[in-house]
């Protein structure tokens, strides 16, 4: 188990997340770590983690090389395994908001469960896979809203004037969509003429993606950098201030 441990540090992989991906308490964890091979871990438990870690046997691990692609794919895969195993809580925490809340909650729920039981087509899935992303960057994105609110007062949920957020931007970004979405229901936007338009927006989405993956990869080799300078195998509450202080050092030598 000495090789795992030592893996998981260079992931950065906190225990509470690892645990929660395998469905057993910290305590439990800690037990399995310290056994003497895999071959005394439950086989349930065994098999999540050669999935998480994309081993075909346990003598891979010896041979296991660590950078910055890696920890990336297996950030992603511990995080759906972790999404996973919350949704039975995300829907029990439901009993923490006020009624009104709750009952909006409910309906989008049970909405979302009818429309995709009736789906045969998978087009539901592919929007609400997209809706999924659409609320996940709403925080950072504020056009996200007034888009929104534009698709509420064109199908007629919503008064034209109403404006709960930026009056000002949202009108513009209102009259904006509403002159784009004229000439695309006017067939005034045919696809030879726009071909270069959608060109530049995939040159723009790949660029930024290039740009993202190897802002990513450059912070996690810092992290994982980080906590091996300072002696720690993962971040947490306690030493996530030193540890940040140490990434933007590390960083800093690179200038």
């Amino acid at each position: 188990m000495e090789k795992l441990n030592n893996v998981l540090a260079e992931l950065g992989i906190s225990k509470v997340r690892l645990a929660k991906y395998l469905g057993v308490s910290r305590q439990m964890l800690y037990n399995y770590l310290a056994t003497e091979s895999f071959d005394d871990w439950p086989k349930e438990k065994a098999v999540k983690i050669f999935s998480l870690l994309q081993l075909k046997s346990k003598e891979d691990l010896d041979n296991l090389k660590v950078d910055g692609e890696y920890i990336i794919a297996v950030e992603g895969r511990l995080n759906e395994g972790v999404k996973d195993s919350s949704n039975k809580e995300a829907l029990a925490d439901l009993k923490g908001f006020n009624k009104k809340d709750q009952e909006l909650l409910y309906d989008i729920i049970n909405l979302l469960k009818e429309k995709l039981a009736d789906d045969k087509s998978r087009n539901t899935y592919h929007a609400y896979r997209y809706l999924y992303h659409f609320l996940q960057s709403m925080e950072t994105n504020k056009e996200l809203y007034y888009i929104l609110a534009y698709m509420s007062k064109a199908l007629g949920f919503t008064e034209p004037m109403e404006f709960f957020f930026n009056k000002e931007q949202q009108f513009i970004f209102e009259s904006i969509l509403f002159s784009a979405m004229t000439l695309y229901n006017n067939g005034g936007a045919s696809k030879n003429k726009i071909a270069e338009s959608h060109k530049r927006f995939v040159q723009d989405i790949e660029h930024k993606n290039e740009e993202k993956l190897s802002r990513t990869q450059e912070l996690n080799t810092a992290k994982v950098q980080a906590l091996k300078e300072l002696g720690y195998t993962e971040i947490n509450e306690e030493n996530a201030k030193e540890v940040l202080e140490k990434i933007a050092e590390i960083q800093s030598r690179k200038v």
